[in-house]
């Protein structure tokens, strides 16, 4: 046991509680360092796929059409983003990255299934299209008069004797 005289200087050469600190300080800050770094690889590979809807998204406004399959493999490969995203264990800034680039993937799956509804459908994108929106619109005013006709005259009954009161 060591003794220390009244009015020492004591010049403290480590402190053990102060180093497990920093250390642990320095830890945290390369998990949030790392789980950036992988929610960016991520993105530019979103960046990519991105891309690659955006043509199919042109080819569609063309006119041309498009296999089946390459929505299917660009959704499938969204998908595995999303779960690359999941398994990245994040605090603080990256976290909140993590949940802007889970709902950009989202909403390009979105993107992605309303463009594959619009290729399955033979009449969108094209001027048969609107031909075609205009004779059902007209032939369903036609049906809707003519029940509405039909249901008036079947229920009620229109007589010329008035009832007259003085």
């Amino acid at each position: 046991m060591a003794v220390v005289k009244d009015m020492s200087k004591v010049v403290p050469l480590e402190d053990p509680a102060g180093r497990e600190g920093r250390l642990v300080a320095r830890m945290g800050d390369r998990g949030v360092s790392r789980a950036r770094e992988a929610v960016a690889r991520v993105r530019a590979e979103v960046d990519k796929l991105s891309e690659k809807v955006v043509s199919l998204e042109t080819d569609l406004r063309s006119g041309s059409r498009v296999d089946d399959k390459e929505f299917i493999v660009l959704t499938e490969l969204l998908m595995v983003k999303l779960l690359e995203l999941d398994s990245i264990e994040a605090d603080g800034e990256a976290r909140v990255e993590r949940r802007i680039e889970v709902c950009r993937v989202q909403s390009i799956v979105g993107t992605l299934d309303s463009l594959k509804a619009r290729n399955t459908d033979p009449l969108s994108g094209s001027k048969n299209a609107a031909v075609a929106d205009i004779k059902s619109e007209q032939i369903e005013s036609r049906i809707g008069i003519v029940t509405v006709q039909g249901s008036l005259q079947s229920s009620t009954r229109v007589t010329l004797d008035w009832e007259l009161f003085d």
